[in-house]
């Protein structure tokens, strides 16, 4: 079973910044990539960022050069700093796991979420 453990999140200002970071454990035995989504109300789940094993990140057109996505794979751990926060940046956070947990058999797993507000 896997096990992803988020952190971060909360109340902000716009124009601040604020920092995720998801930690995962458990039966994992390859990854190929982990990232980031979002879901606003009303609104259905989108990518905010996301970092493959080989390196390569995507990112959201409309949170380049305010969001940055790292992975430390020692740790199995991805950190999202977010930058220049705007109200609509406001939504629940979702860490996402794609990999194997043996040879053959593919995992797509998801956090618990964690709420992230950008208000005056």
């Amino acid at each position: 079973q896997v096990h992803l453990v988020e952190s971060g999140g909360g109340l902000m200002q716009p124009g601040g910044s604020l920092s995720l970071s998801c930690e995962a454990s458990g039966r994992i035995f390859s990854i190929n990539a982990m990232g980031w989504y979002r879901q606003a109300p009303g609104k259905e789940r989108e990518l905010v960022a996301r970092v493959t094993s080989g390196g390569s990140i995507d990112y959201a057109d409309s949170v380049k050069g305010r969001f940055t996505i790292s992975r430390v794979n020692a740790m199995n751990t991805v950190y999202l700093q977010m930058n220049s926060l705007k109200p609509e940046d406001t939504a629940v956070y979702y860490c996402n796991l794609r990999g194997y947990i043996d040879y053959v058999t593919p995992v797509d797993h998801w956090g618990e979420g964690t709420l992230v507000t950008v208000s005056s």
